[in-house]
């Protein structure tokens, strides 16, 4: 049976001795396959008292979080979907200050700390600003977690350093941490953790199989008891139960569909009619259907029945659609409108009518400067479709990118692609780092490193550059460079060719793009297109001649000069 994650939440909040509550907190697990995708949060923002509307900012801060962390697409870690949406509400705030009667005096604005958790798999994330406080019961004891944001500036007086909406950018703590069944983790405002006596709350959790509510009540009461005169607010998270090594995300549609049976032209599937097959491999067959109900022409594609046993390859190979359906690009391959069920396992795609880059350069194998460019932006447009949702295709080659009849570039086979959220939600079925084809593959895949955007950027590099000369920048020698040492060794071979008018700022640009070292090659894709065009400023000023070349006059003047105050120095002593 397939373990999931299961957690229970109690909450409970008090105004205590004040006229109003300023603290304000929720929680949210959502149902699966959400659960698995985007995991389980809890917030609490706590007001501060010096602003009348501290409360305002507090339930925005806690209500946006909970809402649109949830919106935010599921191919996003879950760092950056939070940092995100919190950096969003902190400018909110900020602005709500800002135009405000308060726009003067910050400590009477929209201001309030945050601290909450998102639990996602196998890991909680931890994000925080201010001085509210998340704890984890460890070794029978209180294990504070956060950091307090606040500066004394003597015994009896001391201000919150970082808040929400206190300042226009965003300082925000963030920490991941493993989890496993029967942790548990306590979130609390200063009005509880300040009075609270830390064997009472321990006592109370237990047993963990109690009402969590009531544990919170029981707790929030015991601060008042004991002299507390805030707000009080307290949050408990029980893990009951983590994942299990099984990739949940797709594999619920994996276990339910079998696989097709094997196609044949003028067959009929859930209302595809199959035409001819276009493509077929030891891992796939890729057929050209039609669809009954409106006549479009599309791919269809299916596993190899070879590999049907495998699931990691089947959940692979249906999360191939499941990127498609949340990239919107012109230059990315779409997926097909999902209008009716499914009978068995199948991906669904537009039909591009034209050639693959591949076949394109055997067809012009010395294309034009301006003809490689074009290309080349095209596929960089495609690309940061891919890196604006986390993902990295890991598998950029000329097979892999089909021009249409209109000269539109399209990225295709998404079967190589390391989407961050997936990886998250991944237990012991991790999605590899070197899928790829050796010789578009960047360096750092043979150092068992994980990709990035810019390894990407690497393998568009190695397009342009076959494009330009037909060869490939380092030969056959990077496969083969599976250490650093080796791959400090690896030598460029410059583009330029006496047979081509390629200018020698371009050459400079792909060795810049093609560099062994990430952290070495441009960091967005865009200064690459950029400089394809325009020569650098590093490549100016590399290239200008010395002074003595440009300007000899000037030079020896120079020169004059220098050596006339070294005689009058040398005289004056």
């Amino acid at each position: 049976m397939t373990r999931r994650l299961k957690l229970r939440i109690g909450q409970y909040s008090d105004k205590g001795r004040k006229q109003q509550n300023q603290d304000f907190h929720g929680a949210l697990i959502p149902k699966e396959p959400q659960l698995s995708l985007k995991g389980a949060a809890l917030a609490m923002a706590d007001g501060i008292s010096s602003s009348s509307v501290s409360q305002i900012a507090s339930a925005a801060a806690v209500k946006s979080f909970l809402d649109d962390y949830f919106c935010t697409s599921e191919a996003w870690s879950v760092r950056n979907a939070a940092e995100r949406v919190l950096s969003a509400t902190n400018s909110w705030l900020y602005s709500q200050t800002r135009n405000s009667e308060f726009r003067f005096d910050r400590d009477r604005g929209y201001v309030c700390t945050l601290s909450a958790m998102v639990v996602k798999a196998t890991t909680a994330h931890l994000f925080h600003v201010g001085d509210t406080r998340i704890y984890r019961v460890h070794n029978n004891a209180l294990e504070q977690l956060t950091k307090d944001h606040r500066l004394w500036v003597s015994d009896d007086e001391t201000y919150l350093s970082r808040a929400l909406g206190i300042d226009e950018a965003l300082e925000l703590d963030y920490q991941a941490l493993p989890v496993r069944s029967g942790d548990t983790f306590v979130i609390a405002t200063d009005g509880v953790y300040a009075y609270a006596d830390a064997r009472f709350i321990l006592d109370c959790l237990q047993p963990p199989e109690q009402d969590l509510d009531a544990v919170a009540r029981r707790i929030v009461e015991h601060a008042l008891e004991r002299g507390s005169h805030d707000n009080l607010t307290v949050q408990i998270l029980q893990i009951d139960d983590v994942p299990g090594p099984e990739h949940a995300v797709l594999q619920r549609q994996v276990e339910e569909l079998p696989l097709p049976p094997p196609l044949e032209p003028r067959m009929l599937i859930d209302g595809y009619r199959i035409q001819r097959e276009i493509h077929a491999t030891s891992r796939s067959h890729v057929y050209l259907a039609a669809d009954e109900e409106n006549g479009t022409q599309v791919v269809l594609k299916t596993p190899s029945i070879d590999l049907g046993e495998d699931p990691a390859y089947l959940e692979r190979f249906m999360l191939e659609e499941w990127i498609a359906r949340r990239i919107n690009s012109l230059h990315v391959l779409k997926a097909a409108p999902a209008t009716r069920p499914r009978s068995c396992l199948y991906t669904v795609s537009e039909y591009i009518e034209g050639r693959t880059l591949a076949q394109w350069l055997l067809d012009n194998p010395t294309p034009d400067l301006e003809t490689v460019r074009d290309i080349v932006e095209q596929i960089a447009r495609g690309l940061r479709a891919f890196h604006r949702m986390e993902m990295v295709h890991q598998d950029l080659r000329p097979e892999n990118v089909m021009i249409d009849a209109n000269g539109t570039v399209k990225i295709i086979d998404f079967g190589s692609t390391r989407v961050a959220g997936i990886v998250e939600s991944s237990q012991g079925c991790d999605q590899p780092n070197l899928l790829g084809t050796a010789l578009y593959s960047a360096p750092e895949y043979f150092l068992g490193e994980p990709g990035s955007a810019r390894s990407d950027l690497y393998s568009l590099a190695v397009i342009a550059y076959q494009m330009l000369c037909g060869r490939f920048p380092y030969g056959t020698d990077v496969p083969k460079a599976r250490t650093t040492a080796a791959q400090r060794r690896l030598r460029y071979r410059p583009v330029l060719d006496d047979e081509r008018e390629i200018p020698a700022w371009l050459d400079a640009t792909l060795k810049k793009a093609l560099h062994p070292d990430p952290l070495k090659r441009y960091g967005e894709l865009s200064e690459f297109v950029y400089d394809l065009r325009h020569p650098s400023q590093a490549y100016l000023d590399g290239s200008r001649p010395p002074l003595l070349e440009r300007n000899p006059v000037l030079f020896w003047q120079g020169v004059s000069l220098t050596l006339s105050l070294v005689i009058v120095f040398l005289l004056m002593q």
